[in-house]
């Protein structure tokens, strides 16, 4: 017989392992166990793709710096073969990389940390004392004036003044409104009616932190100055509830983003949210470790967020593994829950379910048919794939036309795991009968919320993408339960008469 304490000794060299990265994390980095109650890390990354055209290349891009509310505590550029300097001038803060000769396409990256910072103020810029006077047509003037008169009416000084203006120009019902903003946009009316009436204000652009977001772009808002700093407007909302996760990106009030030698630029924005200590956020100890440094931190934002959710999965393949080895509840294929689970992320629970028992009934009732036609397996499963993407576009638009905007979500099921789960659960109807194909669909719907609770679950987020340790003991875990060869909880019940007598 095969001795098993190499494998005792391999699971325990895990867990060892996995407790020891983890503390390291916790004592050296100050990452808490739990969340809340800590100091909260933004990590924006800025990526710049561009064409660049066999000839020196010049990129400016404006960024940030310490603002009420945010401090930054480090900067970083990845841009190969480029020499990059960070310039501060009037107009604020711009990285500008540079290269004597570059083609084809280039991707640059600017990465900052902002530490959420109550405490953080800044002495603002005080604007120029003159102030240019825009130029508008006849009627445009008129309606610019119009509304300056009624601004003034409801207004007491120049904060409130703009408050009143960018409620005007929400109104739907205001005609001067509506013919200014046929020539130019909400946010340039705003300041060019603030300059007309001699009011300072700049225009900003923003992001607005999301955690996980990709590939956000830049927003415009505007800028007014009330005799001691600069405050934030958002011209599309008339309520005026600016968001408390705003950070201004771009204040030059000229341009975000400035090319020579390349063309069709574009700039996309990343973004995590990182709950450190404040001892570590203060001391910027984020990446000064080499462990850090081949750790999932050490990968552009984008892809960091795509492995925030990728780090949940190891959870839902252990419980799945527990409910099958241990309970012995049946599921229709081994880890399908798991990616049902992941979709039901991304529809929320209740439209997820109503979604999975739509396309799986109705293909099954379709698949009936195709039963009939004595298929070979290829044609019929590739036949079942395109009545599932079929069903799904259905739906969907179904779901638009009648207002419910929760539908439309549905597209992130995995087709082809369905178009299996739908061909397995026919065969099984007619191999075993309905009831087992109940049991089993039942099983793996049970299963996928058991991993959706667990996978939405705000302490388990927190320990799975901070803690990489964690998936060591988690593959401990399921080493384990594999090794198990004893009663399911569900077999019990046969022998349930043997224990009465």
């Amino acid at each position: 017989m095969t001795s098993k304490a190499p494998f005792y000794i391999s699971v325990a060299l895990l867990i060892i392992a996995g407790i020891a990265l983890s503390l390291f994390r916790h004592q050296t980095y100050g990452v808490p166990w739990t969340p809340g109650e800590t100091r909260q890390i933004w990590d924006i990354e800025a990526r710049v793709e561009f064409n660049a055209q066999s000839k020196p290349v010049k990129a400016s891009l404006a960024i940030p710096h310490t603002q009420d509310g945010f401090t930054l505590i480090n900067e970083s550029s990845s841009s190969s073969g480029y020499g990059v300097s960070y310039v501060k001038s009037e107009l604020g803060r711009r990285a500008e990389w540079s290269i004597r000769n570059a083609d084809g396409a280039q991707t640059i990256y600017y990465k900052a940390q902002f530490l959420v910072d109550p405490q953080a103020k800044v002495k603002p810029q005080v604007p120029a004392k003159k102030i240019t006077v825009p130029t508008f047509d006849g009627p445009t003037e008129a309606a610019a004036i119009s509304i300056i008169e009624r601004a003034n009416k409801s207004s007491a000084d120049d904060i409130t003044f703009a408050r009143e203006l960018i409620k005007i120009l929400n109104d739907s019902d205001s005609q001067n409104a509506g013919l200014l903003l046929n020539k130019m946009s909400k946010v340039s009316a705003v300041d060019k009616i603030l300059a007309y009436a001699k009011i300072p204000s700049k225009i900003v652009g923003v992001i607005e932190l999301e955690d996980g977001r990709r590939r956000q772009t830049i927003d415009l808002m505007n800028q007014v100055w009330d005799g001691s700093k600069w405050v934030l407007f958002n011209p599309k909302n008339a309520t005026q509830n600016i968001d408390k996760n705003i950070l201004v990106w771009d204040e030059s009030n000229v341009s975000l983003l400035d090319i020579v030698g390349g063309q069709n630029s574009q700039v996309h924005f990343s973004m995590i949210a990182q709950d450190v200590s404040p001892k570590q956020a203060t001391l910027d100890k984020v990446e000064a470790d080499g462990l850090l440094n081949f750790s999932i931190h050490s990968l552009p934002l984008e892809e960091q967020a795509m492995f925030k959710t990728i780090m949940l999965i190891p959870i839902g393949a252990l419980i799945v593994v527990f409910l099958r080895v241990i309970v012995g509840l049946k599921t229709s294929g081994t880890f399908m829950p798991v990616l049902i689970a992941v979709a039901f992320v991304q529809t929320q629970l209740l439209t997820g379910i109503v979604g999975f028992l739509l396309i799986v009934g109705t293909g099954l009732i379709i698949r009936s048919y195709l039963s009939r036609l004595n298929l070979l397996l290829v044609a019929r499963i590739s036949a079942v794939i395109i009545t599932v993407i079929m069903i799904i576009s259905l739906f969907t638009v179904v779901a638009f036309k009648i207002g419910l905007t929760e539908g439309l979500s549905i597209t992130f099921f995995p087709m082809i795991i369905l178009s299996w789960t739908i061909e397995r659960m026919s065969i099984l109807w007619e191999e075993e009968g309905a009831k087992e194909v109940v049991l089993q669909g039942g099983g793996s719907l049970a299963t996928a919320v058991l991993v959706y609770l667990a996978m939405t679950n705000t302490y388990i987020q927190h320990l799975t993408f901070n803690f990489i340790g964690l998936q060591l003991i988690v593959l401990a875990g399921i080493l384990l339960l594999g090794t198990y060869t004893g009663y399911r909880l569900t077999e019990l019940k046969r022998f349930k008469p043997l224990a009465e007598d």
